[in-house]
């Protein structure tokens, strides 16, 4: 009952932004909500590092997620998106080596710290800048996104939880089940589909390579923020969310939907726009 209560709480709020907020007041949400996450992310690679300064990752999420969309979005200035990409690449290489190195991080934790500082730098803030981007094509674009994640985790969860018979990844998610993930995927290329015909008036078959894609990549970013914390012994990220855990619990499938999302119907040339 929490489940579905927050759901019917937090989906309209979503669809709301998502319509109605200017591009770059939809990208300051996204960063907020972005940062919520970012906390549970970092107090969760606290067990592998207690004296790393993780939580230099709430500042280092947001500039990234700046600069991307700056170069992606903003620049049409070709040396100006050299230097933007280039100095993002020094802040993931120096910047964050230099910052463990004057933090006095233990030699012992150094890789784990590395590994997650800038793992998460781009973990986050991919997704956020996709999000923006994807909303700028078109908000439509969005609610397909949100239908593909949303729609195939329900249907997962409810085939999985009754007719699930063999394990996806027992050590990492023991309810997570085959019989959920094809469900998700079915439900996932049905909403494409339907999507593809209701804004475009006809299938497109790259739109539902991007679909297929995404779906797959929503249910590895699901696996793998289960695998993130069950190397920490945690169960769930966070309790901010009734029913779902926390904010990393609620986007983890998005982390990974969105920039693939974002990239398929780039690399398939698909024009998300109403014809």
């Amino acid at each position: 009952m929490k489940r579905l209560l927050t759901a019917a709480i937090g989906t309209p709020l979503i669809l709301a932004a998502v319509f109605l907020l200017d591009n770059w007041w939809f990208f300051a949400l996204m960063v907020l909500l972005m940062e919520g996450a970012v906390w549970e992310y970092a107090q969760i690679g606290r067990s592998h590092a207690p004296r790393a300064p993780l939580r230099l990752l709430l500042v280092l999420v947001p500039a990234v997620s700046v600069g991307l969309s700056v170069v992606l979005l903003e620049s049409a200035n070709p040396d100006q998106q050299r230097l933007l990409l280039l100095g993002g690449a020094l802040l993931l290489s120096v910047g964050i080596g230099t910052l463990l190195l004057f933090c006095r991080t233990p030699l012992e934790q150094m890789p784990a710290a590395l590994g997650v500082l800038a793992f998460g730098v781009l973990y986050f803030a991919l997704p956020t800048t996709s999000l923006q981007l994807l909303q700028r094509i078109d908000p439509w674009v969005i609610f397909l996104l949100l239908a593909i994640v949303w729609l195939g985790d329900t249907a997962a969860y409810y085939v999985g939880s009754r007719i699930g018979r063999h394990k996806m990844a027992p050590v990492i998610s023991p309810k997570k089940s085959w019989e959920g993930a094809a469900a998700s995927f079915g439900v996932a290329i049905a909403s494409a589909a339907i999507w593809s015909v209701c804004r475009r008036g006809g299938l497109d078959a790259g739109l539902l390579a991007a679909a297929a894609l995404t779906a797959v990549a929503a249910q590895i970013g699901d696996l793998v923020e289960s695998m993130i914390k069950r190397s920490s012994g945690v169960k769930d990220s966070g309790n901010i969310l009734p029913g779902h855990g926390g904010m990393l619990d609620r986007m983890d499938a998005m982390l990974f939907a969105a920039p693939v999302l974002l990239f398929t119907l780039w690399i398939f040339g698909v024009d998300a726009t109403p014809r």
